[in-house]
């Protein structure tokens, strides 16, 4: 049993680090002993799961893309009768996101009722510095990974309002952190506007988030929306929070 933890603890180091690791840094990272950190690295390279590069550094191997994908679906599939409850009580299109890299994907939609509505794909991604549930996320993470993310991707404007300076982006965060909620104001498209609140204690950074046109999403009705989005938040934690087992 305690083997398997420290599987999965290596596992989980490797994503958090966001690419290639050296052993001595998830030792570092695990506390494990480094003579510990090589067997457990040796058997999950052998199975797939992990990859050793030329450099003797170790990324996250091609054989978790599998069980990530289907974990995806299984994800929207938990979250589709609390988005749907959003559709009831908002009226407009819901939607679930997770970090993934420095992108963010959606993983689950509610489509709104109404015959003009908002739409994303899912399974769709974007960078994170001008959607509504890539604030949430990113407001989650210290301020210097966020301007690592920043440095690494850039930040391509989509309209007019899209936020294009990094301390721009990292006072705004601060303010999402105070809120709890983040907005995307015709950021990523002209006369959409989204409202979104992390998923808090979650297995993974998730988000969920509103959309519809900024004549019906209008800022009079964030007093109304912020704390439905942040009552199935709530209820969306207890779903996916992974207990740990009593030894």
């Amino acid at each position: 049993m305690q083997s398997i933890e420290r599987v999965f603890q290596l596992l989980e180091h490797m994503a958090d680090a966001g690419g290639e690791v050296t052993l001595s840094q998830l030792s570092e990272s695990s506390g494990l002993p480094l003579p510990t950190i090589h067997r457990l690295s040796r058997t999950l390279v052998n199975l797939g799961y992990v990859r050793q590069g030329a450099s003797r550094r170790y990324a996250l191997g091609p054989r978790l893309i599998r069980l990530g994908e289907t974990s995806s679906r299984l994800l929207g599939t938990w979250a589709r009768p609390y988005l749907a409850h959003l559709v009831d009580d908002i009226g407009e299109t819901a939607n679930m996101a997770m970090l993934d890299g420095d992108e963010v994907v959606y993983v689950a939609q509610v489509p709104s009722k109404h015959s003009m509505r908002m739409f994303t794909e899912v399974g769709r991604r974007v960078l994170p510095h001008c959607t509504a549930v890539g604030k949430a996320l990113l407001a989650q993470l210290p301020e210097d990974q966020v301007t690592d993310r920043l440095m690494r991707t850039g930040m391509p404007a989509h309209t007019e309002h899209t936020i294009t300076k990094p301390v721009v982006l990292l006072r705004q965060l601060r303010q999402i952190r105070e809120l709890g909620y983040a907005v995307d104001n015709n950021e990523q498209e002209i006369g959409v506007r989204c409202i979104a609140v992390p998923v808090p204690g979650g297995p993974t950074m998730t988000a969920i988030s509103i959309s519809g046109p900024s004549v019906r999403v209008t800022e009079a009705r964030y007093s109304e929306i912020v704390p439905v989005l942040k009552e199935i938040a709530e209820e969306l934690s207890a779903v996916l929070t992974v207990t740990k087992p009593s030894t």
